[in-house]
């Protein structure tokens, strides 16, 4: 009899920490494996290596700013690849809806339309975003980076910078 309780008791417990954990990971905020280098050098910066071993940058991702859609420029957001909704992709938010975005090489002028955003890498040399996508809507975004927390050596806040845009 003793026994039963006990297990009931731990069961209890685990369903208990794991619908909170479910709750807060889908509403205020989860961590997020970078992978890549369209964001280097303020993720994944080449060759980084704990206990000898590579690894990629884990990231926190913050998820109140999803509840009105507030973005600001430079805001590190992950989203849904607007092609194939199983791919993720992180990028900096350089337009956001309204503005105005010049896109490189082609010399053109595009308007960024209400409830879509343009991103971009900082690695452009090998970063598929809104130059190949188009405007994201922000209803794909998963949520913003606000920190790194793996690698222990790079533990720290993301910066909202845009320097290097261009």
């Amino acid at each position: 009899m003793g026994t039963r309780k006990v297990l009931q008791s731990v069961a209890s417990t685990f369903f208990t920490v794991g619908v909170v954990g479910l709750c807060i990971s889908d509403r205020i905020a989860s961590v997020a494996l970078v992978r890549g280098s369209s964001m280097s050098p303020t993720l994944n910066p080449g060759e980084t290596k704990f206990m000898g071993i590579s690894t990629d940058d884990y990231v926190l991702l913050e998820k109140l700013c999803l509840n009105h859609y507030k973005f600001s420029h430079g805001d590190i957001v992950v989203f849904r690849s607007p092609s194939d909704h199983k791919e993720k992709h992180i990028k900096r938010i350089t337009a956001l809806p309204g503005e105005w975005i010049g896109i490189r090489k082609s010399y053109d002028v595009l308007r960024v339309p209400e409830g879509h955003c343009w991103v971009e890498g900082d690695n452009s040399s090998s970063s598929m975003d809104s130059r190949t996508f188009g405007t994201i809507p922000l209803g794909l975004v998963q949520g913003r980076v606000t920190h790194i927390v793996w690698p222990p050596q790079r533990i720290g806040a993301i910066q909202r910078s845009t320097a290097g845009q261009t």
